[in-house]
Order: C-alpha cells, then structure tokens, then sequence
C-alpha cells in the first residue's frame, strides 16, 4: 500500500470535489462526530467545501491536505492556521477524516506526522484540536504525543441529532 500526502489549494479541491464529498457524506452517514447531522447530502457536502472550507484555503486561513490511499482520496484534515492576533504561535486541526473502508491502514497517523510537520514550518508552537471522547481518534492524538487538557461532557448532538457526546480537549507543543 502507497500512502501520498497532498496540500490542496482552490483548484485542488475542486479537483478532488467528488471524492471529498463522499468520504464527507460516507463518513457523517457512519456516525463520525465531524459537525454535521444526518441526513448530510451530497449538496450539504458541496457547500461545505466549496462555501466554507475553499475560501479560507484561498485567503490563507486553512491548509488542506488530501490522503490518498493507492491513489484513491481516503482521507483529509485542515489545519487552520489563522488565529487571533494573541495566539499567533497556535494553529488547530479540524475535519481529520479517515474514510471507515480505510481505517487501521496508516492514514491518520501519516496525516497528523505531515501536518505536525507543515505546522512546524509556519512556525507555530502549538497545536490544538477537540475529539469524541473516547473515539478511535483519540488514542491516535495521544500516540503522535498530544496531551488531554480537559472534557467537556454533552459537548456536540450525534450524528442523530438526539443524544450527545463528551468532546475531549487536546493539544501538543511543537
């Protein structure tokens, strides 16, 4: 298996818009806590991407990177990079979504090491990021060396819309 790590721009996200929108839609369908409801269509993933996430890409805001499995996009993660004027040295990760087909194959882990690394560049010190507690994803965090800053319980609905879950609190310094 051949894992590639890419950094989209505009013009790469509307180049890889059909297989973000469904590891997007396959990924709120399977319950992933990523801030979205069901039903999540097709149409509410398009708007997300092209209306959200691209034009803080555009301006400089957010960093988009794409996994791709053997040539196949089965992963993403953002790291937003703009932050306010006194957290300068922080930067925080969001949306890190690993398709269900494609989990236990290395795509997390390579994705957090590449943007760990992208963030170390810009010169930031600091990484933070929030997480279903008790999810997959969090032992993950845990194991590229971030550390549990607090709990929040009955933080975010689930994907259904009925029940909540607790959101854990992380970070890592650079």
């Amino acid at each position: 298996m051949t894992i590639a790590l890419l950094r989209l721009d505009g013009s790469g996200l509307e180049q890889h818009l059909e297989p973000l929108t469904s590891l997007l839609v396959e990924s709120v369908a399977q319950g992933a806590s990523i801030s979205f409801i069901s039903p999540f269509s097709q149409q509410d993933a398009w708007q997300f991407w092209l209306e959200n996430v691209k034009p803080d890409v555009e301006s400089g805001g957010r960093a988009l990177f794409a996994a791709l499995l053997d040539g196949n996009l089965l992963g993403t993660v953002q790291l937003i990079t703009r932050m306010p004027p006194n957290q300068p040295h922080r930067c925080e990760v969001a949306k890190m979504i690993v398709h269900p087909g494609a989990r236990r194959c290395g795509l997390g882990r390579a994705m957090m090491h590449h943007i760990m690394q992208y963030a170390r560049e810009q010169g930031k010190t600091l990484m933070t990021l929030d997480t279903r507690t008790g999810a997959a994803g969090e032992a993950l965090y845990r194991s590229v060396g971030f550390k549990v800053a607090g709990m929040t319980p009955g933080f975010a609905l689930d994907t259904d819309g009925k029940s909540t879950h607790s959101t854990t609190w992380m970070y890592c310094t650079l």
